[in-house]
């Protein structure tokens, strides 16, 4: 079983929302969210919460339409594993993230009410919900890997 520490982060032009989980029990918690201009974030904050939290991978939300193609803003998600494995040495995994900011949505306001939907809340609470999922994806893989001895179906590993 892994006991790996994992962030993820889901990718927003204009936000970026961040969350931290431990594979072994496979839950995460939210950490904050990060002001971006046209998808580029404050790298300095960035750096300073890798270097603090210093995990194993770093999980990034791909945005994709329903159908599964891909849209600008998935590039640009890409574009952003790449500086953050580039400037910052962290290993990369992309993992779909369809639906992740409306269940983020539903999850805050069944807990908080209205008041806790802004932006900023939303995009980390979205990334917990990204984590939670990779998680339940290894989770899945690692059992069907045992049981069937089958050849792992995993995220395309960037880096």
């Amino acid at each position: 079983m892994n006991t790996r520490t994992v962030i993820a982060f889901d990718f927003g032009r204009k936000s970026i929302g961040a969350a931290i989980g431990q594979e072994l029990i496979g839950t995460a918690s939210a950490l904050t969210s990060f002001k971006a201009q046209t998808g580029s974030p404050d790298w300095q904050k960035i750096a300073k919460l890798l270097k603090e939290w210093l995990p194993d991978l770093v999980v990034v939300g791909l945005p994709l339409n329903m159908d599964g193609s891909e849209q600008r803003v998935t590039e640009q998600a890409r574009k952003f594993a790449n500086h953050l494995h580039g400037r910052l040495g962290v290993q990369i995994v992309l993992h779909d993230e369809r639906l992740s900011t409306i269940e983020a949505r539903a999850n805050l306001f069944h807990r908080s009410g209205f008041s806790a939907l802004s932006k900023g809340r939303v995009d980390a609470a979205s990334a917990v919900v990204i984590l939670e999922s990779w998680f339940e994806r290894q989770q899945g893989e690692s059992h069907l890997h045992s049981r069937y001895f089958a050849k792992s179906i995993s995220d395309d590993l960037l880096f």
